[in-house]
């Protein structure tokens, strides 16, 4: 039934609903056209008002897809063509995300930080005959052109904390190390007047022989109290006699432990490095250093090339043309075994290591963005945002 329709059947029943309720006279008769017409408008803008109140449906929005970012391929180590093609960058840190973190934490040491660590067997007055001396006059030569190049010297400790965390070190260190024992005399005349100009520290490896003299220990006791002589360990016994893959366990703890035991007694310090004695080394004897007697760095003869946080240079092959290098690839805890320049050459590399640093950061530089990108895609969500500078 159309609207139309409705409105008049129901005026039909008013109509008729009313005349019976009527007296007998009549009111004037209605116009049934008029009527009509009135009671389907008043009909039909009720309907049309309830429709009006009903509420518009809303749309249901589709859901925006969520971007998935692909983390970029890592660069490769920094590559140097100033090292032995046998000699190759290693690191030592695997977990790209420890790394990436220390690396560019603003308060830690910058990419192309750089050391040398030299190694110095005997200074003469003279000329020196020995082919692992170096004479006087070119030892000053070498100690003046590292500090003209921008060099500092630090110390045991400082160097293991920047290779573990990358602690913050001069751009360009040196660590010194006098190999051997020596009297007082010989840091006195040729290492106290950079500790004096500079603030330069030196490292002595100490043999701790049972025969040492009373007067010797108590000299270099003197030294180490005054903070500038940094005593580690050199071994005890075997110092003629390599640790080779013939070595007992026995042997090789003597040699690691026992070097502690008369630092600690006479020097009233704990050595955290062992420098090998005649650069012998197994990856056994470096295992016992590291996780049973407590050593964090070892140190060989081996002159591979200077340090960088998370780059050691060494190799993993023998090298014929160099039969006394022994690889130190395959030992595995590469802080373990690191390189030293021999004091007697050393002159000739330092404005060459000094480059290596510059690259280095240079190649920092250019792979900065793809490395802070990786790190923010894969890293940030574990191991939370890289630090911002202290103030």
């Amino acid at each position: 039934m159309t609207k139309r329709q409705k409105a008049l059947a129901s005026f039909s029943l008013f109509i008729v609903t009313l005349s019976a309720c009527t007296p007998a006279t009549m009111p004037p008769t209605l116009d049934p056209d008029a009527a009509m017409t009135q009671a389907f408008a008043t009909v039909y803008a009720a309907s049309t008002q309830t429709a009006a109140a009903l509420p518009t449906p809303t749309a249901t929005p589709t859901p925006t897809a969520t971007a998935v970012r692909t983390p970029p391929a890592l660069p490769g180590l920094y590559q140097s063509h100033s090292l032995n093609p046998k000699d190759t960058p290693h690191a030592y840190i695997q977990d790209a995300c420890q790394y990436l973190k220390l690396k560019w934490d603003a308060n830690n040491s910058p990419p192309g930080t750089i050391v040398m660590i030299i190694m110095v067997h005997s200074i003469t007055k003279g000329e020196a005959i020995q082919s692992t001396a170096i004479n006087a006059r070119d030892f000053r030569r070498m100690m003046d052109d590292l500090k003209e190049m921008g060099f500092e010297a630090i110390n045991t400790e400082q160097l293991a904390d920047f290779l573990e965390h990358n602690a913050k070190i001069p751009s360009r260190s040196v660590v010194l190390i006098q190999d051997d024992r020596k009297n007082a005399e010989n840091f006195n005349e040729h290492f106290r007047p950079y500790w004096n100009k500079y603030h330069w520290p030196v490292v002595n490896a100490w043999i701790s022989l049972p025969e040492t003299t009373e007067s010797l220990w108590q000299e270099n006791a003197a030294l180490a109290a005054e903070g500038w002589v940094d005593h580690q360990a050199h071994g005890v016994l075997l110092h003629n006699t390599n640790i080779t893959e013939a070595s007992s366990d026995e042997d090789i703890l003597g040699e690691l432990q026992g070097s502690i035991t008369a630092i600690q007694q006479h020097f009233h310090k704990t050595p955290i490095a062992f420098i090998w004695p005649g650069g012998g080394f197994t990856a056994r004897a470096a295992q016992l250093a590291r996780q049973v007697v407590g050593y964090r760095l070892g140190f060989t003869i081996n002159p591979r090339g200077p340090l960088m946080f998370n780059w050691i240079p060494l190799s993993d092959e023998f090298d014929p043309t160099r039969p006394s290098y022994i690889p130190e690839g395959v030992v595995g805890d590469l802080l373990m075994v690191l390189p030293r320049y021999w004091s007697t050459d050393a002159r000739a590399h330092i404005d060459e290591v000094r480059i290596m640093g510059e690259q280095a950061a240079s190649y920092a530089g250019q792979n900065k963005a793809t490395e802070l990108e990786y790190y923010d895609i894969l890293c940030a969500p574990t191991y939370g945002p890289l630090p911002t500078a202290a103030p």
